[in-house]
């Protein structure tokens, strides 16, 4: 799903598959942390020591950290597994043991910080079956859409054709999308996320192409009314890469 249309930038890493009842809802909590450079060494010194906290305290959830590639290249984001809502009640009180060591050792060196939830919606996505383990680099795009949830229903109903066409044709190119919520205001509506093995992945067109994939399902003229409306919602994207950085994720011991 990589192109250089406008709304075909993003990558993110969400793991979930099959269909979600309205009551099983599955949500990714991300943080992305602002630091100086001067300050860069002691800020992931103390995350380290952040989680030899949580591995002292038996935390059991993941957190898998990513090192802005491009962009603010000063960035860390720290996304947790897709987890019912419920989860974040007992994440909560779980690492309040350890409050303190981000306050003595990561926050003197933040210049400052976000957070966001992501609704999974594998009904919009292309993934393996097996997600396997945390790919090397991904692409991350966001997208901000015109007010009002017919621009909602509209992206959503494009890009839900284009994972149905995905999976119809056993396209062999994977990408996650999520909603962004909770975000806070001036926040993007939607976040998509492409895995790459390298740069040299990164920087290879698929074959076909993702509109000549969907239009081999659909036909042009469909799929030029596909990729229209979608043009038509989207007001701003951003996008940049990250890489899986493994020193600072946080794996809970026995997963």
């Amino acid at each position: 799903m990589k192109s250089s249309t406008v709304w075909l930038a993003l990558a993110f890493a969400l793991s979930c598959s099959g269909a979600q009842a309205a009551d099983d809802v599955r949500v990714i909590r991300d943080f992305t942390d602002m630091v100086a450079p001067a300050d860069q060494q002691a800020y992931e010194a103390g995350t380290k020591s952040f989680n030899q906290c949580l591995h002292q305290h038996g935390f059991k959830y993941n957190w898998t950290a990513w090192s802005h590639e491009t962009g603010d290249t000063y960035s860390y984001s720290y996304v947790s597994d897709p987890v019912p809502w419920a989860s974040f009640d007992a994440m909560d009180t779980a690492i309040k043991a350890c409050l303190g060591v981000i306050r003595s050792d990561v926050n003197p060196h933040l210049k400052s910080e976000t957070s966001a939830f992501l609704q999974a919606m594998p009904e919009l996505s292309h993934q393996p079956k097996d997600a396997g383990p945390a790919p090397p680099l991904i692409e991350v795009t966001y997208f901000t859409l015109k007010p009002g949830h017919q621009a909602v229903e509209a992206f959503t109903a494009a890009t839900r054709k284009i994972a149905v066409a995905a999976a119809k044709s056993k396209w062999p190119h994977y990408y996650q999308i999520g909603r962004v919520v909770h975000a806070g205001d001036g926040a993007p509506d939607f976040i998509l996320v492409i895995p790459d093995k390298s740069w040299a992945d990164l920087g290879t067109e698929p074959d076909p192409g993702v509109w000549k994939m969907v239009e081999n399902v659909y036909g042009k003229s469909e799929a030029d009314a596909i990729r229209q409306s979608i043009n038509d919602v989207v007001t701003k994207q951003s996008s940049h890469v990250d890489s899986y950085n493994a020193e600072l994720s946080y794996i809970a011991s026995g997963k």
